[in-house]
């Protein structure tokens, strides 16, 4: 009796222990995450220009979102689901093969080409494509303009930067390089820590292919890494801004071109001043990322 009563305190302390230090992550995640989020829903059902007393207009905000706002429907909503389905979708594919590849090599390479693929990552979209406008620039001493006039494709300079129909496809190729984040990491480590006995007895049992070992032992191995991997690149791409208006330097970017939703709460939110309004963006975009997140957690979720 008395060992069992022990046994318990123990017990006790321990789990008492566990959630004390879990309480300053706890704190700041309430802080700076949950209050945020229930602080962005209760405004989106009012209208609050940030000087006046916010005045409460129900789901007005919603209504017209979804009926008057066209900048949302025609761009904002359409351009975010397109970025999001090839930048996200490719760049997971791409994290997933390079991670693959990457594990094949030796220590040394592997750390080092690892480093040079993750580098793009650390910097934020926006920096980035501030360094591919000067490959992008519309005039000849842009790099791109500048090889196609010397080897005689075109005569006079293309602007990219400025084209609908250019900056689109830059916005993608942009992401796309920056796209080897903490995903790809966790999926390295995942492919890395699978145990060699069950690759040595598949083979023993008649598995013949490389293609038949990624999926029928690599994958199925890492999918919590992967589950990883796909939620970093949904909450990644959905919360993409900025990249059109840095390329095109202006606010909107020529008709619309790659106008996100985070641009449009942005510009509702921080240059109109209509706070209530982008509160409601951000709902619905947080609604749009969750959609997202149950397709992944249905498809890289064990059923047990």
């Amino acid at each position: 009796m008395a060992t069992s009563i022990k046994a318990n305190n123990k017990k006790k302390k321990k789990v008492s222990l566990n959630f004390l230090f879990a309480l300053p992550y706890a704190v700041v995640f309430f802080t700076f995450v949950v209050l945020l989020i229930i602080i962005s829903i209760g405004l989106s059902f009012f209208y609050y220009d940030t000087i006046n007393i916010p005045h409460f207009v129900g789901l007005d905000n919603y209504v017209s979102l979804f009926t008057r706002d066209s900048d949302f429907l025609q761009y904002a909503l359409p351009n975010t689901i397109k970025y999001a389905l090839i930048v996200g979708l490719c760049g997971y594919l791409l994290s997933f093969i390079m991670a693959w590849v990457l594990a094949q090599l030796t220590h040394r390479i592997r750390t080092i080409l690892a480093v040079i693929l993750y580098s793009p990552s650390l910097t934020s979209a926006v920096m980035m494509t501030v360094v591919w406008r000067v490959l992008f620039s519309g005039d000849t001493r842009g790099y791109l303009n500048s090889l196609l006039i010397n080897w005689g494709f075109i005569s006079t300079p293309i602007q990219f930067l400025q084209g609908p129909g250019f900056i689109f496809g830059i916005m993608i190729f942009v992401g796309l390089w920056s796209s080897m984040s903490v995903g790809f990491l966790a999926m390295l480590s995942g492919i890395l820590n699978i145990n060699k006995e069950l690759y040595e007895a598949a083979y023993i049992e008649g598995m013949k292919s490389r293609f038949q070992e990624i999926f029928y032992i690599t994958i199925p191995s890492m999918k919590p890494q992967m589950l990883f991997g796909a939620v970093m690149s949904i909450v990644g791409t959905f919360n993409s801004a900025g990249l059109a208006t840095t390329l095109s330097g202006s606010t909107p970017p020529p008709q619309y071109a790659g106008w996100l939703i985070v641009d449009h709460m942005n510009d509702y939110g921080f240059a109109r001043y209509e706070m209530g309004y982008a509160s409601a963006i951000s709902v619905v975009l947080l609604l749009i990322v969750g959609i997202f997140y149950l397709v992944a957690k249905k498809l890289f979720t064990e059923k047990d």
